[in-house]
């Protein structure tokens, strides 16, 4: 079954600006209302019960009328949703029915959805494409139904229509909507400063050595591997909320790999290149340099992926790499991926196959979409309102002008990631996979583990986070760390100590065996107030070693400085 892509909707809400007549005819009445989702269910083969749909019928109908009654006696109705919190849609009755007759009908197709009697792969695809059509049909989304833009519009005597319209012809030639003005931003000037020297680099990365800002520091290097999938500067956005800076000032010695952005020469690499040519080349150059046996490796969502893939090719090589791991929002066990699950399934993965197996490139403007599709109303139609209907110029936003830096991926590697991950989970069972021509047993890497999962996390849902917990250093379970932060899978990671902003949760079993469940750590857990980094900072301490000189200078002998950070590597756009 195909899912509606929001980016698609907006393009085609383009062509039709001011002319919403076409989604008010289906939302008109419930029996046209149903008939998208009944094509839909027909295709998927799945039904609902009649007693079912019959009592859902039966509710709309009631509420139905109630909301008629209010209107013919000039009741305005309630209108929960942020959407429709402005003023201006309370100010006139009309318009204030049509939100909540709109509303009315979002709930309506939604009961319908849930009420879908069908697989849970199939159930989940169902409500996520009914939630992309309610949510695409917003009044808010149309000049004609939208109050606050028809006031801008008379405020302005038509000003904030030509903007719209310069705005809207202006993403159409990127491609992509704008979520932030990109012009306030540009790496290594004021995104992506905190100082260091690329002391290493391949066709595949650049590593960057940070300076020191302690005269001392933790023997054991930390070396971050960020997900190749973004760019590696959401961990050094501005000075106040860079973990690459955080890291620095508890006094460890930073390394980082920076991916490069795959053009067409790279459309041949795999996941095995990624692992052997990437993350065990960085540990090697890292170990090197600091003259360490061992490291402290980080990953963050897909970079803890391989990260976590590299050690365990290591230790069947005979080589116990690290001392201890970070894990930040990062999936091994892939058995619950969240709604991502919606986009993955045998028909699909073996369509990407197809096209990308043998070679090519996975734009990076397609996952940007991806990902988008999972919030539409905040990452697509926020910004049609705002930007097109309004006439606004998006703000200065370092996260959101990161997140439309978009990073390619080299087609084989990208479908192999998709089969062996998403679709049949084969990194959770020991040995099932080869990689770099090791098997991987993931219970063989011998070191300490912290695993950070985000509360409200819709691509990697923290529950499935926490199962890294029962995979990794199963000798030594006691050794092993799991911290709950608030909010989502960017957000929840950046979370600056000096904030004081949010909250976390921690378990301390006090010598007690830890909960196996995600749910029984949760029962006994318990939440504090602020950040979650100093408990990764101690935890970094406990695993570091003694303290030694801070290095004078970048790089050895034989790895000399090749330009400054953030290097040139990260600088180059996928669009």
């Amino acid at each position: 079954m195909n899912m509606p892509d929001p980016q698609a909707m907006a393009s085609a809400w383009m062509t039709q600006f001011a002319n919403p007549q076409g989604w008010q005819s289906w939302f008109k009445m419930p029996e046209q209302s149903a008939n998208p989702l009944a094509s839909m269910m027909k295709d998927a083969g799945v039904s609902i019960k009649p007693e079912r749909l019959e009592q859902i019928r039966s509710d709309y109908m009631q509420k139905a009328g109630a909301l008629w009654q209010d209107f013919i006696a000039s009741r305005k109705p309630t209108l929960s949703d942020k959407r429709f919190s402005s003023p201006d849609w309370q100010s006139n009755p009309l318009t204030a029915f049509h939100a909540a007759s709109y509303l009315l009908n979002a709930e309506f197709l939604t009961a319908l959805a849930e009420a879908v009697d069908a697989p849970p792969r199939e159930h989940q695809k169902i409500r996520f494409a009914v939630q992309q059509m309610v949510d695409a049909m917003s009044p808010a989304n149309f000049l004609a139904t939208n109050p606050e833009a028809q006031q801008k519009l008379i405020d302005t005597k038509g000003e904030s229509l030509a903007k719209g319209l310069a705005n809207m012809l202006s993403d159409m030639q990127k491609g992509r909507i704008s979520q932030s003005d990109e012009s306030a931003f540009e790496v290594g000037r004021n995104v992506a400063t905190a100082p260091g020297q690329v002391v290493f680099e391949n066709e595949l990365f650049q590593l960057i050595q940070y300076d020191p800002v302690t005269p001392t520091v933790h023997q054991v290097p930390l070396l971050i591997v960020p997900p190749c999938i973004n760019k590696f500067y959401i961990l050094d956005l501005q000075p106040e909320n860079s973990v690459v800076r955080y890291a620095v000032e508890q006094g460890n010695t930073v390394m980082l790999m920076s991916w490069r952005n795959p053009d067409k020469s790279l459309g041949s690499l795999t996941w095995d290149d990624y692992v052997e040519t990437g993350a065990i080349k960085a540990i090697e150059v890292t170990r090197e340099i600091t003259g360490q046996d061992k490291i402290n490796a980080f990953g963050f969502c897909v970079g803890g992926t391989i990260v976590a893939s590299a050690l365990a090719v290591l230790a069947g090589r005979g080589d116990q790499a690290a001392a201890s791991v970070t894990l930040l929002t990062t999936l091994l066990d892939f058995k619950d991926t969240g709604v991502l699950d919606v986009f993955i399934d045998p028909a699909q993965v073996a369509l990407r196959e197809q096209a990308l197996a043998q070679g090519g490139l996975m734009p990076g403007r397609d996952l940007a979409t991806t990902f988008s599709a999972l919030r539409p109303n905040d990452l697509v139609w926020n910004y049609v309102q705002s930007n097109y209907l309004k006439g606004n110029e998006p703000p200065a936003f370092d996260l959101l002008y990161w997140n439309a830096d978009s990073t390619n991926l080299p087609g084989p590697m990208f479908c192999w990631y998709l089969r062996n991950m998403y679709l049949e989970n084969n990194l959770r069972e020991s040995g099932k996979l080869t990689v770099a021509g090791v098997p991987v047993h993931l219970d063989c890497i011998d070191a300490s583990v912290f695993v950070f999962g985000s509360k409200e996390d819709h691509i990697v849902p923290w529950t499935a986070a926490f199962e890294s917990m029962s995979i990794l250093n199963p000798k030594k379970p006691k050794a092993n760390r799991f911290v709950l932060g608030a909010s989502g899978h960017i957000a929840g990671v950046i979370n600056p100590a000096s904030k004081n902003k949010r909250s976390y949760w921690v378990n301390d079993t006090n010598g007690k065996a830890r909960p196996k469940t995600a749910a029984a750590w949760f029962e006994g857990a318990t939440e504090h107030k602020g950040s979650w980094w100093p408990e990764w900072a101690k935890f970094l301490a406990d695993n570091g070693g003694k303290d030694i000189k801070a290095p004078a200078k970048p790089g050895n002998a034989q790895y000399r400085p090749i330009e400054p950070a953030p290097g040139r590597y990260v600088k180059v756009r996928g669009d």
